[in-house]
């Protein structure tokens, strides 16, 4: 059975950076489409990032376009997501999920579309 394991999670102030990892084992992040989404205390769990099971398609909510940039590193077999002036609205849990695709356009916005999760890293931005 495959894992992801999320890593990179911290404290940081208004404004700063991070960057969080899925790390995968027993499964590839290519041929899988991968997401990225969050949960803060009282809240649902909501999409953030998303790529598709090949190439390099993009996508983001709106609440981080422009802020946090996803990828996929077949080398590390990994899935970054750089996460640039952070704001305490950031506050989170992050999962990254992961489904089995071969497309290179299709994204999946819903929890429910995916069959993988990871354990969550927990970031937060102080005012």
């Amino acid at each position: 059975q495959g894992q992801l394991v999320e890593s990179g999670g911290g404290l940081v102030q208004a404004g700063g950076s991070l960057r969080l990892s899925c790390e995968a084992s027993g499964r590839t992040v290519s041929g899988h489409a991968m997401g990225w989404f969050r949960q803060a205390p009282g809240k649902d769990r909501e999409f953030v990032a998303a790529i598709p099971g090949f190439g390099d398609l993009t996508y983001y909510a709106d609440s981080v376009k422009g802020r946090f940039t996803i990828s996929r590193d077949n080398a590390k077999n990994a899935v970054p997501l750089q996460m640039n002036f952070l704001k305490p609205e950031d506050t989170a849990v992050y999962y990254c999920a992961a489904r089995r695709s071969l497309s290179r356009n299709a994204y999946y916005m819903a929890v429910q579309d995916y069959d993988y999760w990871g354990q969550g890293t927990q970031v937060t931005v102080s005012s």
